[in-house]
């Protein structure tokens, strides 16, 4: 019973848009209207002849095509130009019957190219069949104009016409169904125009036992840690609850001054102060406006024009959200998230109003600050000592002392690596953001499986982890080795990490319909299925990584995620807790 109640609502309830745009179309002039008719297949052929150089190179060239186009063309214009106004009603449907005389030139001059061009016939066939003029003419028309557009080919291809011929054939009989239809749903239209207006009476009076449960929904309303603001179309407050209360008294500028004032388009959830508040019609209704409202920018210092207030915004029928503005001042300043949504006239289907919402979101902005200045400092304390390091690095390799063959190995090893952290250092400063930009190459992937390996088998050892290799060679791809090397550093790394009682990690790779799959494998502590689709999350780690105080940020694999999306791939994740984990990279091979 409910579920069939809420179905007529919403049935009804798109009843006046249907009738607003009616009545908008009515109000235009009958230039406007023939030329709102004419337009979808004009803005169609227009498409064509703007891909025609690139799609279809010569389809410009062919001169039927041309010919149907500038035919379109002129009969659009004339839509605009010609004064039907002076004309009989049905003298507009000339353009609709001419329009299957430019479609035959447009159709037959790209048949080879678009053999399905014939279908656009379904624009002048709705035109005519809507109209509700020439009723017998425009059935005719309906079957006679697509067949007239689909005979050359036909008869292009005699005596032995192809299946493809006779399928084309079936589209004017389609199109004369069409318009029957067309036809008895106009004449059914009436019949249901009756029903509507029930159905209407059955929605007021839904809407009025509503009214009863107003005091419930209030109750509702002012438990929850939300401020709402509802206001009619002139601004005036129609529903504000206990929270939004208190955010007004925060903004204004005496604590001890009456939390009702200035509730409507002029309070200070529009940011209204001086005396440009102290004009409009809302305030009849609600007093004047307290000046210097303690309502400001993201900046926290500039505060908010009346006209960019969230409420002043809501009446003139925007729709946002996540506008944030700052209430209060000194350390008592709270971030406040508005958003706002339009409600519908009862009457008309136009504007009645909005419902503004305003949430404390100070914890939630401080915490991505903290956040953005702990990454900032963390990348510039990394980069003195990392420049320290490369310095004698490149002194100790470049020196004149012979080194022994291993600790040369090592020291290229360590400077490689240092390179790379260096790397994501600058990414971090620059933008914020873990990989600012791949430079792809042909990339022999083997190659970068093999270095990863060997700069994490020290690692490795120390854990008691052993490193498998099973990737043929050479195994080429387009790719930044500098951005991919640094991503199955991550990866193998994190593997031989949440290993901490030993095991084995697995690199294996194949190529597979010009795609290059690389899958990290591990057997070690794995995670829950909750965990594995939030582990590409910047900042977060497991609960089991934590308790096991593994070191980390949760930076790794947002990293890994980022250079692998911009390599035009996919990385997945699939684990089970004490069962290891797998990670799968999708890479273009091409």
């Amino acid at each position: 019973m409910l579920a069939n109640l809420q179905g007529r609502v919403s049935t009804l309830s798109e009843q006046p848009f249907f009738r607003a745009a009616a009545r908008f179309f009515r109000k235009l002039t009958p230039r406007a209207r023939l030329a709102v008719c004419e337009l979808p297949l004009t803005l169609v052929i227009a498409g064509l002849v703007i891909a025609a150089p690139t799609v279809w190179p010569g389809l410009i060239q062919n001169w039927l095509f041309a010919t149907g186009v500038l035919l379109h063309a002129s009969l659009f214009l004339a839509c605009l130009l010609v004064p039907w106004e002076r004309l009989t009603p049905s003298a507009g449907l000339a353009i609709p019957i001419l329009d299957f005389v430019a479609l035959w030139f447009t159709r037959n001059g790209a048949s080879t190219a678009i053999p399905g061009l014939i279908t656009l016939a379904i624009f002048p066939v709705i035109w005519l069949s809507a109209s509700g003029l020439l009723a017998k003419t425009s059935l005719v028309l309906s079957f006679v104009g697509p067949f007239i557009i689909a005979l050359p080919s036909v008869l292009s291809h005699l005596p032995r016409p192809s299946a493809a011929d006779y399928s084309v054939l079936l589209l004017p009989l389609m199109m004369f169904a069409m318009a029957v239809c067309i036809r008895l749903a106009g004449s059914n239209a009436r019949l249901q125009q009756g029903r509507v207006s029930r159905r209407d009476q059955a929605l007021r009076q839904l809407l009025a036992a509503s009214r009863e449960r107003e005091t419930l929904l209030k109750t509702i309303l002012d438990t929850i840690d939300v401020g709402i603001v509802a206001v009619d179309s002139q601004g005036e407050t129609l529903l504000i609850n206990d929270q939004q209360k208190a955010f007004l008294r925060m903004a204004m500028p005496d604590a001890h001054g009456p939390a009702d004032g200035a509730l409507g388009a002029h309070g200070p959830a529009d940011g209204a102060h001086g005396p440009a508040a102290a004009q409009g019609p809302a305030e009849r209704a609600h007093g004047p406006a307290e000046q210097g409202w303690l309502v400001f920018g993201q900046d926290r210092q500039t505060p908010i024009q009346l006209e960019k207030g969230p409420v002043q915004r809501a009446i003139r029928g925007e729709t946002f959200s996540d506008y944030l503005l700052w209430f209060g001042a000194g350390t008592e300043q709270r971030a406040i998230s508005t958003a706002a949504r339009v409600m519908k006239s009862d009457v008309d289907g136009g504007f009645g109003g909005a419902v503004v919402v305003f949430k404390d979101v100070t914890d939630v902005v401080h915490a991505l600050a903290a956040k953005d200045e702990l990454i900032a400092n963390v990348s510039h304390e990394f980069g003195s000592p990392l420049t320290s390091i490369l310095g004698n690095i490149d002194l100790v390799l470049r020196g004149d002392q012979e080194l022994q063959p291993a600790t040369k190995r090592g020291l290229e090893v360590a400077e490689r690596n240092a390179e790379r952290l260096r790397a994501l250092v600058e990414d971090l400063l620059s933008s914020a953001v873990a990989v600012e930009s791949v430079h792809l190459r042909r990339t022999d992937l083997a190659g970068l499986v093999e270095n990863t390996l060997v700069s994490a088998r020290a690692q490795a050892d120390a854990a008691h982890v052993g490193l498998v290799a099973d990737v043929p060679a050479p195994l080429w791809a387009n790719a930044d080795p500098l951005r991919l090397g640094q991503a199955l550093d991550n990866l193998v790394s994190n593997a031989i990490k949440y290993s901490p009682g030993g095991g084995l990690v697995t690199v294996r790779a194949e190529r597979n319909d010009g795609w290059v799959q690389l899958e990290v494998k591990d057997t070690g502590m794995g995670m829950t299925k909750d965990e594995s689709a939030r582990i590409f999350t910047r900042f977060f780690r497991t609960n089991a990584a934590r308790q096991a105080a593994i070191p980390g940020v949760g930076l790794g694999l947002s990293i890994t995620k980022s250079i692998v999306e911009r390599h035009g791939g996919s990385i997945s994740c699939s684990s089970e807790p004490g069962n290891g984990s797998t990670f799968t990279l999708a890479l273009p091979a091409g």
